[in-house]
C-alpha cells in the first residue's frame, strides 16, 4: 500500500491498515529445554554443566573477554558497553536474525531521572522514584537492587548517549506511570521512546534483523503520536498528528527513507552502534551449555555452529545471559505458570524457550518469580498471532465480562495487572469477552483496525467476532447467561450515564484516561448501544518474568546468596527487578539494558583489578 494512499486516508479517514504491530510494539528454539524437575531430581542425580579439572582442561576453539548470549536490547547494550571499554566481546544469537522480542516491542524505557526526562522538563529524583518503587514493587525485591536500577539506569543512558552516534531517545510526554496516584508516581510519566530512525543506515545489516510480525508499510509512529492518533476522529489534536504522520510517511517515500519506530528503531540504533564499535556477532549459533571449573566458576560456553559442529568458547571475564524467558516452552509453562497456560498466547520471539535459564539452574543458580509473566490480555485470532489489548481497553463504550456474563475488574487497568486479576478471579475469567458497540467501531481504533474498517472476514467466519442486536442474543452467541449479561450491560449503562463507575472506579486514574476520549466528562465511560460485538480475551503475555536471581551487579547468585563467579544475567531470563508488578511503560527493556551495562562494567573492573 503506497504512502499516497495513506495520505488520502489521513484526509478522508478511509485508510485500511492493521495497527496490531503498534499495540504489540507498545509502550512487545531450536533446542527444547527439559523440565527443571527432571534436571534437578532425576534417577541419576542432578544434571551438571560441563566441568573441568586441573588435569582435564578443555580444548578451546575461541577465546574472548566477554561472551553475551542473546541479541535483544539487553544483549546489544552489554556488547556495546564491553567493547567500548576495551574488552574483546562476542555476542551469539541462536536465531538467524537478531533483535529478539525487543524488536517486536514498543521500544520504550522506564528509567526515572534520566537525561531525556530532564531535557523534557520533567522534575524527578532518585528519592521520588524510590518511593514509587517501594509503593509498587514493595519487598519482593531488595533495596540494593532497586537502588542499583535507579542509579545505574540513568548512567547507562548517559554512557550510550555520549559514546555512540545513534542510541537516542525522546521523552514521551503524558504517558503516565501505571500507578501515578501512589507515592512517588508521576502523572506525566517517566517513559522515553527511541527516536524515529532511517533503517537505510543499516545497509546490509537490515537483512538479518528480526522485523515486526505485521508489516507497517513504512509508517513509523512513536507511542506519544499513537496516543493522539488513537483519537483522530474525536479531537483536532488527533487530526493534526495524524496528518503529520501521513506527511512524514510521504516525505520518506519521496526521499527513499525507510523509517523505523518503537522496538524496530531501538534495535536498529543499537545494531548500527555495535557495528561502529566493531562488536562481533554470530547469528544462527545456539547456546548449548556453560563450562565451569572445579570451583563452579563459569569459564566458557559450548555452542553449536551453523554447520552443526559444537565448539567451546573461553571467556576470561564472564558470560552475560541476555536472552528471553521460557514463554515459548510449553513444558516449562506447565511446570511453573498458573493454569490454563498456552504458548500460543505469548507475544515473545519464537526463541524464548528457556535455554539459558535451565543452564543456569544446572550451574547452581537460584531462581525467583517463576510463576509470573509480563501479562498481556489478548484476542486470539485464526491463523495469526494474538492481538494485544492496550488502548482498546480504555475506549468508553466497552466492557469485559467473564463466562458468567459479569464484569469483574476495571477494564482500563495496566495490562500486567489485568492478567493477574484474571487468574485471581478464577475459571470464569479464562473465558472472558470484550464487548463493544457500533459507535466504537465508527469512532475509535479497535483491535488494530481504523474507525469504520470492517472486521476481517477470517475473524467473523472463524468465530473470533460475534455480532448481535440485543444483549440476550449476544449472550447466546458467546455462551453466557442471558439475564446476567443483560443485567450487566444495563447496570454499566446506568453508571456510564452518570460518568461514575462505582463498581470498579474506571476512569479515575490518570493512566486510565491516557487512552480515553477527552471529549467526554469521563474519558472512559459512555453507554453501550446496539448493535453489539464481542471478541474473546485470553491471559496472554509479553514473556515470562521469572528467572535466574541476580545481585546489584547483575551477577547470578546461588540459593545461599553466594555469587556464581563469571555468570551474569539480564532481561527475561533473569528474575525481574520490578518484582510482581509493572510500574510503567518500558519497565521490561529499561532493566534489561541497565543490568546489561552494569554487568559489562563489573567485568571490566574485575579484569582491570587482575592486572
Amino acid at each position: 500500500m503506497s504512502g499516497f494512499v495513506f495520505l488520502i486516508f489521513v484526509i478522508l479517514y478511509l485508510f485500511k491498515f492493521n495497527l496490531n504491530s503498534l499495540f504489540i510494539l507498545l509502550s512487545i528454539s531450536r533446542r527444547s529445554c527439559q523440565l527443571i524437575s527432571r534436571q534437578l531430581n532425576n534417577n541419576n542425580g542432578p544434571i551438571r554443566s560441563l566441568s573441568t579439572s586441573a588435569t582435564t582442561q578443555p580444548k578451546w576453539d575461541h577465546n574472548y573477554d566477554v561472551v553475551v548470549v542473546g541479541s535483544g536490547a539487553g544483549g546489544m547494550t552489554a556488547s556495546i558497553t564491553a567493547q567500548l571499554k576495551g574488552l574483546k566481546t562476542l555476542l551469539i544469537e541462536k536465531d538467524e536474525k537478531y533483535g529478539g522480542t525487543s524488536s517486536m516491542s514498543g521500544g520504550a524505557l522506564w528509567i526515572p531521572n534520566n537525561l531525556y526526562l530532564q531535557e523534557g522538563g520533567v522534575k524527578d529524583s532518585v528519592e521520588e522514584a524510590k518511593k514509587y518503587l517501594d509503593a509498587t514493587v514493595g519487598d519482593d525485591v531488595s533495596d540494593v537492587r532497586k537502588m542499583a536500577y535507579l542509579t545505574r539506569g540513568p548512567e547507562m543512558l548517559q554512557f550510550l548517549h555520549d559514546n555512540t552516534n545513534h542510541v537516542r531517545f525522546q521523552y514521551t510526554n503524558g504517558y503516565s506511570d501505571y500507578y501515578p496516584e501512589r507515592p512517588g508516581g508521576h502523572p506525566r510519566g517517566r517513559s522515553i521512546d527511541p527516536v524515529v530512525f532511517d533503517s537505510n543506515k543499516l545497509g546490509s545489516l537490515l537483512d538479518t534483523m528480526l522485523r515486526s510480525r505485521i508489516n507497517t508499510q513504512g509508517i513509523a509512529m512513536t507511542s506519544e503520536e499513537f496516543g493522539k492518533v488513537n483519537m483522530f476522529t474525536r479531537t483536532w489534536k488527533g487530526k493534526q498528528v495524524m496528518l503529520s504522520v501521513g506527511l512524514r510517511t510521504i516525505a520518506a517515500l519521496l526521499t527513499g527513507k525507510k523509517l523505523f519506530s518503537l522496538g524496530e528503531s531501538l534495535i536498529a540504533r543499537l545494531r548500527l552502534s555495535m557495528a561502529e564499535a566493531k562488536c562481533e556477532m554470530w547469528l544462527g549459533t545456539p547456546f548449548v551449555d556453560l563450562v565451569q571449573d572445579e570451583s563452579g566458576a563459569v569459564i566458557g560456553i559450548r555452542v553449536k555452529r551453523s554447520n552443526g559442529k559444537e565448539e567451546l568458547i573461553q571467556t576470561k571475564g564472564g558470560v552475560i545471559f541476555a536472552s528471553g524467558g521460557f514463554s515459548n516452552n510449553q513444558a516449562l509453562r506447565e511446570q511453573y505458570l498458573p493454569k490454563p497456560t498456552d504458548k500460543a498466547w505469548t507475544h515473545s520471539a519464537d526463541g524464548a524457550t528457556g535455554d539459558t535459564l535451565t543452564a543456569g539452574i544446572r550451574a547452581g543458580a537460584a531462581v525467583s518469580l517463576m510463576d509470573r509473566v509480563w501479562g498481556a490480555p489478548s484476542i486470539p485470532r485464526p491463523n495469526e498471532h494474538p492481538y494485544f489489548l492496550v488502548a482498546d481497553r480504555s475506549i468508553p463504550s466497552m466492557i469485559i465480562v467473564d463466562s458468567n456474563g459479569s464484569r469483574y475488574l476495571n477494564e482500563c487497568i495496566p495490562y500486567h495487572e489485568f492478567v493477574d486479576k484474571m487468574y485471581a478471579h478464577g475459571a470464569p475469567a479464562m473465558n472472558s469477552w470484550i464487548i463493544i458497540d457500533e459507535n466504537t467501531k465508527k469512532r475509535y481504533l479497535f483491535a488494530g483496525l481504523f474507525p469504520g474498517q470492517p472486521f476481517p472476514k477470517s475473524w467473523v467466519e472463524g468465530g473470533t467476532v460475534q455480532q448481535a442486536s440485543t444483549p440476550e442474543e449476544l449472550a447466546r452467541k458467546i455462551n453466557v447467561p442471558e439475564e446476567a449479561l443483560k443485567a450487566t450491560m444495563e447496570r454499566f449503562n446506568r453508571l456510564a450515564s452518570t460518568g461514575k463507575d462505582t463498581d470498579f472506579n474506571r476512569g479515575e486514574s490518570a493512566y486510565d484516561r491516557y487512552y480515553g476520549d477527552p471529549t467526554l466528562p469521563n474519558p472512559n465511560l459512555t453507554p453501550l448501544q446496539a448493535p453489539f460485538y464481542a471478541l474473546p480475551v485470553k491471559s496472554g503475555d509479553l514473556d515470562t518474568k521469572g528467572g535466574l536471581l541476580t545481585d546489584e551487579c547483575g551477577r547470578v547468585v546461588r540459593p545461599n546468596g553466594a555469587v556464581i563467579a563469571g555468570l551474569y544475567a539480564t532481561g527475561n531470563c533473569s528474575s525481574a527487578v520490578m518484582g510482581k508488578t509493572y510500574p510503567g511503560p518500558g519497565a521490561t527493556l529499561g532493566p534489561s539494558m541497565c543490568f546489561a551495562y552494569t554487568a559489562a562494567v563489573d567485568i571490566k573492573n574485575k579484569l582491570s583489578n587482575k592486572k
